[in-house]
């Protein structure tokens, strides 16, 4: 057979299996995103056929307009949350990779919650921080700690820390599954030799564990950083916003859809890509160092 030939007819192979999925790619996810860029630049309601073209105004007026831009120190809390989550999730992984009795019980019951839909276990905590009735100020009131009854969700000072811990209890379990897969992979050889040169487990673990994990770790800051600023569900299903916890997302769809102004709604979510896709260009720069 001619070697040409069948180069081509590989091509044509590989361009037959490829051209449906990216025909969806295409369709589903950069046509509209590069029709979110123009909405952006025009002043479009959502509802007319008119766009009229306003260049980088809307992007002014998300930048210079400190009702839009400041909701963005809500989505802090989550970051700091998701920050604690992925230590914890680390903390459980390394124990639950040992040989625990129990592990498989242990790792269900922490995989669990992510199974269970957003609104499901904001419902679920509405209940957990009621103020007269909520399972935990009664937990408390039976422990002794009168004192440290609050509204949860009604004082300012702490409903941010309330939900953020809710969303942190929620992912919690996906990021141990991540890094189990990760320490699975790490051979035991590697532990074992250093056990022999006399490491302990804490050095074992700074020079074996986290430099073969360090992938996995890059890529939970990202997921950590994108999680933390697209925080919708729980926030908006426990307190609509209420007590100053609108979040990024919560206010882009309050602009969309409740003043109608769709193109400074479509400004405000160019504007969270970018900030996602620059916290990726530092992570490349600074921690991984451009690998």
């Amino acid at each position: 057979m001619n070697p040409l030939k069948y180069r081509t007819q590989e091509l044509v192979i590989v361009c037959s299996f490829l051209f449906l999925p990216v025909l969806l790619l295409v369709t589903f996810s950069y046509y509209p995103a590069l029709m979110l860029v123009y909405y952006s630049m025009t002043n479009w309601n959502g509802l007319s056929a008119n766009y009229n073209f306003v260049g980088i105004g809307n992007y002014v007026e998300v930048f210079t307009n400190p009702e839009l831009f400041s909701v963005l120190r809500n989505n802090m809390y989550y970051f700091i949350g998701g920050l604690l989550q992925t230590a914890f999730a680390l903390y459980f992984a390394v124990l639950l990779n040992s040989k625990l009795r129990g592990r498989n019980l242990f790792r269900i019951i922490l995989f669990l919650p992510y199974i269970l839909h957003s609104v499901a276990i904001a419902i679920m905590f509405q209940s957990v921080y009621h103020t007269t009735q909520g399972s935990l100020n009664l937990f408390l009131e039976t422990i002794g700690l009168t004192g440290w009854q609050q509204s949860w969700l009604g004082n300012e000072t702490i409903v941010d820390y309330a939900l953020a811990f809710v969303s942190m209890w929620k992912f919690l379990g996906l990021s141990m599954v991540i890094f189990l897969g990760a320490l699975q992979s790490i051979s035991d050889d590697l532990y074992e030799a250093a056990t022999i040169d006399g490491a302990n487990a804490m050095q074992s673990f700074k020079h074996i564990t986290l430099p073969s994990i360090r992938s996995v770790l890059e890529l939970l800051l990202i997921l950590t950083l994108s999680g933390a600023l697209q925080a919708f569900e729980i926030p908006y299903v426990m307190t609509l916003g209420a007590n100053d916890t609108q979040t990024f997302v919560m206010e882009t769809i309050e602009v969309a859809f409740k003043f109608n102004q769709s193109g400074l709604a479509s400004a405000m979510a160019v504007v969270l890509l970018l900030f996602v896709l620059a916290f990726i260009m530092i992570q490349r720069k600074f921690i991984t160092k451009g690998e």
